[in-house]
């Protein structure tokens, strides 16, 4: 096979660009050119292995999965000029000196850890962990794992060379190239944000060498093209220009079009997570970061992101769906209908449900961190309506936003814009409710993902197409509404939030 060099092409053959999104139980390639349209894109999907005793994933069959999607992609374009990489955080690749993997990755889910947290938090202090590395420490981390499985597997442990994220890990395989972004590099707890280098005081603590680990770069940084054996083996024309991406949270604020401070993104997806931006040299309360678990994230030029998160967001509309209304999500999917659609339309315009529904039905998020936290439908009555419950739902999550958002303004971080993005964002019922709790303007998105997105943007900006972010965004990100408070219904949302916000406090705070 000839392999071309990679260049620019114009005239009548257009410029692709590619994402692989790498997630816990697929990934997604996703081809577009470089005029914003889209090209297409193939789903791989695989297994998590989870029992009493671990949660994990097998890093081989991702990257099966990575080569199988990429080899679809190719049996219709065969020239892709730049090719960007995000994926989750925290679970980690263990490899030997030739690069072979050693064990499972361990997810951040996985029960073990804790011993070995608890080890080393005791040894480099609580708040030294927190004021380096912006996360308090916690057993989902990736140096906790690493710790557990040296004491646990040392037979295995003794023949690692490497240590990667899932990441740095598929760049490795695509390139020869060992590098991590400082965004996923921050979910390993040995990050610091500020020096943009490995702790080696936490590595110290915890008997990792340092020249285990990845090169940390920026987000979006190009790792080189890949290698002559891949490109063949996946059925390339030229050689495409490799990306380290970012962290899929992360990618959700890029692919939204957060460059600037106080501008923020609300995923609704299975998990709700918003994603603000800040400045590096604002002052914020980081105690109370601290206390209530937000993280502190490098970003990019002189910012940081933070994210505020509940852990039901989406979720909570498929327990309806599945608990409180199959019937009804049945005789849908039969007329060929969405059933959240036609759930949307039982949503009165304008007028609360009148329930609070604290949304604690896997545990509590930010800001209370508390997984123990039950969920609660208060407010029930002889005549409260399937509908109601519906909409209280969607209420109820926004409400637990709006104390988020409440803290954070408090610690100093404001938010003055903010985007929606993820499923939640299809409804316009839903972005009208958070428009009233919030007391914000909401602008929702285009119908692309936004970590989709903020992949092409990363690979177009890596490669040269575009000068910058904000330059690549013109072309690639679309806003369709802007939602506004509206007069005289935020009010009564107010007197409703001021109630729930009075709820966990008085059940859960001794």
């Amino acid at each position: 096979m000839i392999i071309l060099s990679t260049k620019f092409r114009r005239g009548s053959d257009k410029l692709y660009l590619a994402g692989i999104d790498i997630g816990t139980t697929g990934c997604k390639c996703s081809v577009y050119d470089d005029e914003g349209n889209f090209f297409m894109e193939e789903y791989e999907e695989y297994r998590i292995h989870i029992t009493k005793e671990e949660h994990t994933i097998d890093a081989e069959v991702v990257w099966e999965g990575i080569k199988s999607v990429i080899k679809k992609i190719t049996r219709q374009i065969q020239s892709i000029e730049a090719i960007c990489v995000t994926s989750f955080g925290e679970a980690s690749v263990l490899l030997d000196k030739d690069g072979t993997v050693l064990d499972k990755s361990y997810l951040f889910t996985d029960p073990n850890g804790q011993e070995e947290c608890d080890e080393i938090t005791a040894t480099v202090g609580r708040d030294y962990i927190y004021e380096n590395t912006g996360i308090a420490p916690g057993k989902m981390y990736s140096v906790c794992k690493w710790c557990w499985q040296k004491r646990h597997k040392p037979e295995i442990w003794k023949k690692v060379k490497y240590i990667c994220l899932f990441e740095d890990y598929i760049v490795y395989k695509l390139t020869g190239v060992r590098q991590i972004d400082y965004s996923l590099a921050t979910r390993t707890m040995a990050f610091d944000i500020y020096s943009l280098e490995w702790d080696t005081k936490i590595l110290d603590a915890a008997e990792i060498d340092v020249s285990m680990l990845s090169k940390v770069v920026p987000i979006g940084a190009k790792a080189g093209n890949m290698s002559l054996q891949i490109t063949e083996e996946l059925g390339f024309m030229n050689r495409p220009v490799i990306v380290s991406g970012c962290h899929d949270q992360i990618a959700a604020a890029i692919g939204s079009g957060v460059f600037n401070e106080r501008h923020g993104v609300d995923g609704t997806g299975t998990v709700e997570c918003i994603t603000v931006a800040f400045s590096k040299g604002q002052k914020i309360d980081k105690m109370l970061l601290q206390k209530s678990g937000f993280a502190i994230v490098p970003y990019m030029k002189d910012l940081f992101v933070t994210y505020a998160f509940s852990y039901t967001g989406g979720a909570l509309l498929k327990w309806y769906r599945d608990k409180v209304s199959p019937m009804e999500a049945k005789e849908a999917y039969k007329n060929g209908q969405n059933p959240y659609e036609v759930y949307n339309r039982g949503v009165s315009d304008g007028e609360p449900s009148e329930l609070l529904i604290l949304p604690y039905f896997a545990g509590a998020g930010t800001p209370y961190m508390d997984n123990s936290a039950k969920g609660i439908i208060a407010g029930l009555t002889m005549d409260t309506s399937k509908e109601k419950i519906y909409q209280g739902i969607m209420e109820g999550c926004s409400y637990e936003m709006k104390l988020n958002l409440d803290y954070l303004q408090k610690a100093g971080i404001a938010v003055e814009k903010l985007f929606a993005t993820g499923g939640g964002a299809n409804s316009k019922e839903w972005l009208h409710i958070k428009a009233d709790i919030y007391d914000k303007e909401i602008i929702s998105l285009g119908a692309a993902e936004s970590g989709t997105v903020a992949c092409i943007l990363l690979a177009g900006v890596a490669c040269g197409r575009f000068r910058n972010l904000e330059e690549a965004s013109k072309v690639f990100i679309t806003y369709r509404n802007t939602y506004f408070p509206r007069k005289g219904v935020k009010e009564k949302y107010k007197k409703l939030f001021d109630r729930y916000r009075m709820i966990y406090p008085r059940l859960y705070e001794k």
